[in-house]
């Protein structure tokens, strides 16, 4: 996969950056009766958060069909950010406490700071939240498109979970969950923003399609970083995922490339066995050895590959917009999805 110069996350959203001040400061508004434990933490999750790639792409996608420059976008296109940023917050809540995380980006999670009840009770708070913004914006088309999307994740968040330790998956499963988990509100961002702008049907299409590729690319890369990381990077051990019992696409190619994975893939069914009978050690120390071994062989590659793939489609899609900064910025994010080491 070729590499271009450093990508600049920073300058790609340059664009919309006005906007998505506007977006953090509507996330961060909270009413004076709320709780005020909540509203501390809730304040203090929001002014955590990443690079804000989802708002940035529904705003993106409102501004597709413009010409440069473009006009201020309207209250409810802000409206529509701010929910998929929320959703998307309001799903790391409760992964937190899924997962028992005590640590997100190197910082304490909420649920280490308060019991499993009162986190799942905070996360539940930011899916209201976020379902209030998206009704917000007046349009049936969007809000349909948030409860669809919300019933994804979940439904993707529980096959990931009853699926934990079965060792004996397909690789479409793996899809499937990262559709749910990532994709699907990239998606969402992408055909909402789209809608809001009223662009063509054809041209919702196409931001919708390129909200799949783009997050399922960066997805894909996120479960390579989990096993090319270190714990300085990512903020927790590299594996995590694998510890957690969650196969992800370099470990299916791992595992393809193994001669006899059935053999494998038994020694791994009596370590976590013998964890669930209380004897962790033989699968805290068959992990380490796993990551290095993926690492090594050319499963980190082949994985790339079917990234790059997604991220050519993702180009692909943005062929029938106009040629604006917008689009451009785009673009960039292809690449900066190649090139993402956090």
């Amino acid at each position: 996969m070729s590499v271009k110069a450093a990508i600049d996350i920073g300058k790609v959203l340059q664009p919309v950056q006005a906007d998505l001040a506007r977006v953090e400061a509507k996330m961060k508004s909270v009413e004076t009766s709320l709780f005020a434990p909540l509203a501390v933490a809730f304040v203090d999750l929001i002014g955590s958060g990443g690079k804000r790639l989802r708002p940035a792409l529904a705003l993106m996608a409102a501004n597709a069909g413009k010409a440069d420059p473009a006009p201020a976008l309207d209250s409810s296109v802000i409206a529509l950010a701010a929910s998929v940023e929320m959703l998307h917050t309001a799903t790391l809540v409760h992964d937190d406490v899924i997962d028992g995380a005590l640590l997100r980006r190197g910082a304490p999670t909420l649920n280490a700071i308060w019991n499993r009840g009162a986190t799942v009770l905070a996360g539940n708070f930011m899916f209201a939240r976020a379902a209030l913004f998206a009704a917000e914006t007046g349009n049936m088309r969007v809000i349909r498109i948030f409860s669809d999307t919300l019933e994804t994740i979940v439904n993707g968040e529980l096959r990931q979970l009853l699926a934990r330790h079965n060792f004996h998956q397909v690789k479409d499963d793996y899809y499937q969950r990262i559709y749910a988990k990532t994709a699907s509100l990239f998606c969402a961002a992408t055909e909402a923003g789209a809608v809001l702008a009223g662009l063509p049907e054809t041209q919702i299409q196409h931001l919708r399609s390129f909200g799949y590729n783009l997050g399922m690319a960066f997805q894909i890369v996120d479960d390579i970083l989990d096993f090319t990381g270190d714990e300085a990077t990512l903020g927790k051990p590299a594996g995590s995922d694998l510890a957690q019992g969650t196969l992800t696409l370099p470990f299916f190619y791992f595992l393809q490339a193994l001669p006899a994975p059935e053999q494998l893939i038994a020694q791994m069914d009596a370590a976590v066995a013998e964890a669930d009978a209380g004897d962790e050690q033989p699968w805290q120390a068959l992990v380490p050895h796993l990551v290095r071994q993926v690492r090594a062989g050319p499963a980190i590659g082949a994985a790339r590959q079917e990234a790059a793939a997604f991220l050519a489609q993702a180009r692909t899609d943005l062929a029938a917009l106009p040629d604006t900064r917008f689009r451009f910025a785009m673009l960039e994010l292809c690449d900066f999805v190649v090139q993402r080491t956090y």
